[in-house]
């Protein structure tokens, strides 16, 4: 089991880049960056790549609206490159409201928009023409669109690895079916092990059967706060999920359409979906956050004394994770991780 973190990708670049050198030493296998709507995640990716020398960098997550096929699989290849083949791509459709108001492109057909997006990469990345007839992006641009002068065209640069790993952030039935299928890795949010085969159990076991061979296992990259310590001090560790849960179960998306509120009813927390997100929308952010399930909490992190948390990894290790994302908690990140790598193993 492999053990990766996030860093800040909104701070001063350098000290985020010192972090990770330290992480890097720590053990850590990889590292993410995230990129929302503040700075770009490509830029301090490629920092990182020049600034360490063994750990993994991946991007959790390019958004799959803002930029085109070819420009992602540009990207990738140069991360790559740059790291010398240690990039992963992580993609995700993001929402409406950062899709359509940030970026000002039409949220739609997310799914087959994702297909799309991984063969159109994976054919840049082995310099094939790109040449693609889709539902969504057809290339080179079809006769009566643009001037016509369309041609296929393939990479100029030979990538480090033709195959380099594609990471899906997806939560709905047929995104996670579609990534089980289709992708290297999937990255499911709010993961609580214990639980989680009551929510994706159903799409994984067909997009899990549907899978070619030569794609490999799927890399299962799921976790949550880790604090290793007394229980009273864990306890309090955990509390800090509450207002980030709070936000995406009750903020994050309009009522009706708020794909984190729908798995947190799915793990059988429906009176308290609909009660974060009533207080959430009502300004009530505290209150909200106050409702957050307990269970929820403790069977969702590694916030405890060492039994408990090697009990977390087991969880999650049954569950299927491969990759253990996690965010250290306490004055001594690195020093949490390092305590942590020996209980992975």
């Amino acid at each position: 089991m492999r053990i990766s973190t996030s860093l800040d990708y909104a701070g001063d670049v350098r000290a985020t880049a010192a972090r990770a050198v330290e992480l890097e030493q720590a053990g850590v296998d990889m590292v993410w960056i995230a990129e929302a709507y503040g700075f770009d995640a490509v830029s301090l990716l490629g920092y990182l790549a020049a600034t360490t020398e063994r750990i993994g960098l991946g991007s959790a997550i390019l958004n799959t609206y803002s930029r085109t096929p070819a420009a992602l699989a540009q990207t990738a290849a140069g991360l790559d490159a740059l790291s010398g083949g240690r990039f992963t791509l992580g993609l995700g459709a993001s929402g409406p409201q950062v899709v359509e108001g940030f970026h000002g492109v039409p949220y739609d057909r997310p799914i087959a928009r994702i297909s799309e997006l991984i063969d159109i990469c994976r054919m840049a990345w082995r310099r094939e023409p790109l040449v693609h007839d889709g539902r969504v992006f057809q290339l080179p641009l079809p006769a009566g669109q643009g001037t016509g002068l369309g041609k296929p065209l393939k990479l100029i640069n030979h990538p480090v690895r033709a195959d380099i790993p594609i990471h899906v952030a997806a939560l709905g039935a047929k995104s996670v079916e579609l990534t089980a299928a289709k992708a290297d890795g999937w990255i499911p949010f709010m993961f609580v092990p214990d639980l989680a085969r009551t929510v994706w159990g159903a799409p994984l076991g067909p997009g899990l059967a549907a899978r070619r061979a030569e794609l490999g296992p799927l890399d299962i990259v799921a976790g949550g706060l880790v604090a290793i310590g007394p229980h009273a001090e864990a306890a309090k560790a955990r509390d800090r999920m509450r207002p980030s849960l709070a936000l995406y179960i009750g903020g994050m998306g309009a009522r009706g359409k708020n794909f984190y509120n729908d798995v947190c009813r799915a793990y059988g927390y429906e009176r308290e979906a609909d009660e974060i997100q009533d207080l959430y929308l009502a300004g009530k952010k505290d209150e909200a956050a106050a409702v957050v399930p307990a269970e929820m909490l403790e069977l969702g992190s590694l916030c405890g004394d060492e039994a408990f948390v090697a009990d977390r990894i087991a969880a999650y290790r049954a569950a299927g994770v491969t990759t253990l994302n996690v965010a250290p908690v306490g004055p001594d990140p690195a020093g949490t991780l390092r305590t942590l790598r020996e209980l992975v193993g």
